[in-house]
């Protein structure tokens, strides 16, 4: 694959990761992505072979998965592994917003797309559950059902998502999205019994 090549599947990922984040999957057309891209239609089967391998291209490429192989030693322990991880649940968040709001448009709307999402969503997950229950077994962590406890984390993790949701209740207060992941890292390793967090 030459330079070129390399050059338009870049900006077709980049035009189909704006696109279906503003319009959604289903109201975005391949005629829009190439538009966008300034790629010739047929570009989109060439490379790609159809909308929905470019929507699987678009997390294979851009989410951050390499996380999970990267800091293996770091993931071993229950709270440096937590922290790691939610921190960067919520700089991904933040840094790829497209992205995201993909995942939380299909994950609400549960479409047809939902299972390709949850085929990156779950491992990172999976992995924040066997923190959990590792940090259990080992005296770190208190809680009672490991179930309700993974859910509490994962809605505190992606609770600032849904702020505009709760703007007349938070208004009086400045959110700095800086402060976001270590705070949210702080109330999860408390909720978990951490003196120390």
């Amino acid at each position: 694959m030459n330079h070129n090549d390399c050059d338009i599947k870049m900006r077709i990922l980049l035009s189909a990761r704006k696109l279906f984040a503003k319009q959604g999957y289903e109201g975005t057309s391949v005629r829009q992505i190439c538009e966008e891209a300034g790629a010739n239609v047929a570009l989109i089967s060439y490379h790609f072979g159809g909308k929905e391998k470019v929507y699987t291209a678009l997390f294979e490429k851009f989410f951050p998965g390499r996380l999970m192989s990267d800091y293996s030693e770091q993931l071993s322990d229950p709270i440096s592994g937590l922290r790691l991880l939610i921190s960067e649940i919520i700089h991904f968040t933040f840094q790829d917003r497209e992205l995201s709001s993909i995942v939380q448009q299909e994950v609400m709307m549960d479409s047809p797309r939902r299972d390709i999402v949850m085929e990156f969503l779950y491992p990172v997950w999976s992995k924040v559950r066997e923190l959990l229950l590792k940090g259990k077994e080992d005296g770190i962590f208190e809680f009672d059902s490991l179930s309700n406890t993974l859910l509490m984390v994962i809605g505190a993790a992606l609770a600032h998502k849904r702020v505009y949701d709760f703007e007349r209740l938070i208004a009086d207060e400045e959110m700095n999205p800086e402060q976001i992941p270590d705070q949210t890292v702080k109330f999860i390793l408390r909720g978990l019994g951490v003196k120390e967090a």
